[in-house]
């Protein structure tokens, strides 16, 4: 149990024994809320349950936070002292000895602290990048790559089963643009004097691929009707396109327990099969020979087409379908990342889920913001069609795979990010993710050190626990003890940037602490306790790191 849970039960024994005694006239005690105080002075946490009170009460808030902060001074609890404050704020102050005992937990779990049970093993699905086989994936995609992998790694920490999916867009018009765009390039390669309309692909790597098929297939092509070259040769190069998509990804620490292919809905009658069970629910008319969605009925702006008039389904006809196979394999929660430009689509494919009798609740969509690239202080343009684009994969060259997993991941999805190529390179303490890791190394160091001096690194058992009572220790102390209730908080909002956050901040701490306080002292006492303080916080920086999927290095 967590110092949050237990002082929540405290407040609210208080509030039973008040009501008991007939101080107070509470009869079922409301939600509690705590909140940690930006003043320190102010204590551990405050909460303003009197003020939720007051009203029911017909006291002053003040009033009823005496009567309470009384009542948990009466009980034998973690607490050093209560407070009163302002309006009536009840501030706690948690003694040190609770700080102190329960780094105990971190050496118990070691490589498990942080983890949990909360999940209560749920099935998650988690699709994300799902970029269409047309081209290198872009750093936009990394961005979502980094945000679905580590969400998973969070999910999983904390008790869900989960399970990683890529959708694969291989069917549809940019199938067919990609195949053109290979044989246009094909015949020019070949000395037909044929054009690249803007509307295609316009990439140097088609022509390596068209290359490939000249070196493969020869001139086969020239003398084979278009529609079957341009069908043959999308295959091809969605094929070669996702397996270097795959490759970059593994390198950029990605992998997918699935890969969906949007072909295998058509070839499966997947799509006619939801369609025709949305007519029979009649969530599906026909209107001006094309058939639509009733959306509406579900709170969208308008109905929506699946099927147009020239009998083609539409892209929301493939999500739909794909959407009811998720379902059907019935998965607790389904999250999707998504781009930013497809905010539109979310009430489409709530209004499928609820059509097909689910709570729109199971589906969770994260937008993820475009990410601004920036060389010398100049944005760098990004376009698949045009081939202007800087990929993930030379990103990842650039600055490594670390440093771009924690870029990606600095900020909220939602938020737009600027990626500093420069920044992220540069060893120093402003490099956000050379700091955090640094502070790994430098722990590293100080424990080889003094195993080089004979030094045993200690256990809680071998250490005067109360000798760690500087301010700086114990903000380091509180701050560990911190990391559980940020991984689940991370999974239950979905946002994993909280961990980049908490491991700033942490490292900001420990970096304080080690310049202004020698580790190895004159004092054995000392210098055991806090080799073991330092200890802890190589046990949880490696642990957040391990869920970002970013190396915890021994020596920098």
């Amino acid at each position: 149990m967590g110092i949050k849970d237990i002082l929540i039960n405290t407040i609210s024994d208080a509030l039973y024994d008040c009501a008991g005694k007939g101080l107070l006239k509470v009869k079922q005690v409301p939600p509690i809320e705590l909140e940690v105080p930006r003043i320190v002075e102010y204590g551990d946490f405050s909460t303003n349950i009197a003020m939720i009170l007051a009203s029911a009460e017909k006291k002053a808030p003040r009033s009823i936070a005496d009567t309470i902060a009384e009542s948990i001074r009466g009980r034998d609890t973690v607490l050093a002292r209560v407070e009163v404050a302002g309006p009536g704020f009840i501030n706690l102050f948690v003694a040190d000895e609770y700080w102190h005992n329960s780094l105990r937990d971190i050496e118990k779990l070691g490589d498990a602290y942080g983890e949990s049970k909360i999940g209560e093993g749920k099935r998650v699905q988690i699709e994300f990048v799902s970029a269409n086989p047309t081209g290198p994936i872009h750093v936009g995609h990394g961005r979502g790559a980094a945000i679905g992998d580590v969400l998973a790694n969070i999910l999983k920490a904390v008790g869900y089963q989960v399970v990683t999916e890529y959708y694969i867009n291989d069917a549809g018009n940019q199938m067919e643009t990609l195949g053109k765009s290979v044989f246009l390039r094909y015949m020019q390669l070949l000395g037909r004097d044929v054009d690249l309309p803007s509307e295609c692909y316009q990439g140097e790597y088609l022509a390596d691929i068209a290359n490939e098929v000249i070196a493969k297939f020869g001139d086969r092509y020239l003398d084979t009707p278009d529609d079957e070259a341009i069908s043959d040769l999308a295959d091809y190069a969605a094929d070669k396109i996702l397996q270097e998509i795959k490759e970059d990804l593994q390198d950029f620490g990605v992998t997918f327990d699935e890969w969906f292919s949007e072909k295998t809905l058509f070839k499966n009658n997947k799509i006619s099969e939801a369609t025709e069970e949305l007519k029979k629910k009649r969530f599906i008319y026909e209107k001006d020979g094309a058939f639509w969605f009733k959306t509406t009925a579900f709170g969208d702006e308008k109905d929506r087409v699946v099927i147009r008039a020239n009998g083609r389904p539409t892209y929301f006809a493939s999500d739909i379908a794909y959407h009811k196979n998720k379902l059907e394999r019935g998965f607790d929660m389904i999250i999707n990342i998504w781009g930013a430009d497809h905010h539109g689509y979310i009430p489409r494919m709530e209004s499928a889920i609820q059509a097909f009798g689910k709570k729109k609740d199971i589906l969770r969509t994260l937008l993820v913001q475009f990410v601004n690239l920036l060389r010398d202080g100049q944005q760098v343009a990004m376009s698949t069609r045009s081939g202007e684009f800087d990929t993930l994969n030379e990103v990842v060259r650039e600055v490594g795979k670390d440093a771009a997993r924690y870029f990606f991941l600095m900020r909220n999805s939602d938020s737009p990010l600027d990626f500093d190529l420069e920044l992220a390179k540069r060893e120093s303490t402003e490099n956000p993710v050379y700091y955090v890791q640094y502070a790994h190394a430098r722990v590293s160091s100080i424990l080889r050190v003094a195993q080089e001096q004979g030094l045993d690194i200690p256990g809680f058992d071998d250490i005067e626990i109360d000798l760690l009572s500087l301010p700086q220790e114990l903000t380091l102390i509180k701050q560990l003890l911190k990391f559980s209730e940020v991984v689940e908080g991370s999974a239950l909002s979905l946002e994993p940037h909280r961990i980049t956050i908490y491991l700033n901040e942490l490292a900001g701490s420990f970096h304080g602490y080690y310049n202004k306080n020698r580790v190895i002292t004159d004092d054995p006492s000392m210098t055991m306790a806090r080799l073991y303080l330092v200890k802890m916080v190589k046990i949880v920086v490696k642990n957040a790191l391990g869920l970002l999927g970013i190396g915890a290095p021994e020596r920098m």
